[in-house]
């Protein structure tokens, strides 16, 4: 009878969540990233049609937006757990430590580098495209089947970039 069932509902799934980055940030955000790069690149041939309702460029555009969250709360993830592992919250994961050996501050500048010149480059091919129209008016869908592709490239790459550099920075050992 003393219990407040909102409340202490609310506080227990709280520490639970907030002591469990897995289940907050990586498997929520690994859902939206692969369904968002398999759909968005089912969508990049061109429009599909499923018992009657049609997807396209608004729709490759939101699977964009998965990718760029999936991303993100993966990251946040290991942002999260190496926190928690670093102040005795959580314990060493060998899964974990293995995972941080190989995913450097070095590997994530090359990767991020890589891809945000990908993205780059795609939209300078979408400039090209848009030159042999003379500068005048575009097929929407077309023109977005190159140019969401590049900003989501570019736009993942700068994140993975400064990822790296902050999954490095809670590396660092404390004194």
């Amino acid at each position: 009878p003393h219990l407040r069932t909102w409340q202490d509902g609310w506080r227990t799934l709280r520490f639970m969540l907030l002591y469990s980055p897995h289940w907050l940030f990586f498997l929520p955000g690994y859902a939206l990233f692969v369904l968002g790069l398999f759909i968005g690149g089912v969508l990049l041939a061109g429009p599909i049609e499923i018992r009657g309702i049609g997807f396209d460029t608004n729709t490759l555009l939101v699977c964009a937006m998965m990718a760029l969250l999936g991303f993100k709360l993966i990251a946040f993830a290991c942002f999260a757990k190496l926190f928690a592992i670093s102040e005795g919250l959580l314990p060493e994961s060998p899964r974990f430590s293995a995972f941080l050996r190989m995913i450097r501050l070095e590997t994530g500048l090359i990767i991020g580098g890589l891809l945000a010149l990908i993205g780059l480059g795609v939209l300078v091919w979408s400039v090209i495209y848009w030159k042999a129209y003379d500068f005048g008016a575009l097929s929407y869908p077309e023109s977005l089947r190159i140019v969401i592709p590049g900003v989501t490239a570019t736009t993942l790459g700068i994140e993975i970039i400064f990822s790296s550099f902050f999954l490095s920075i809670l590396a660092l050992r404390r004194t």
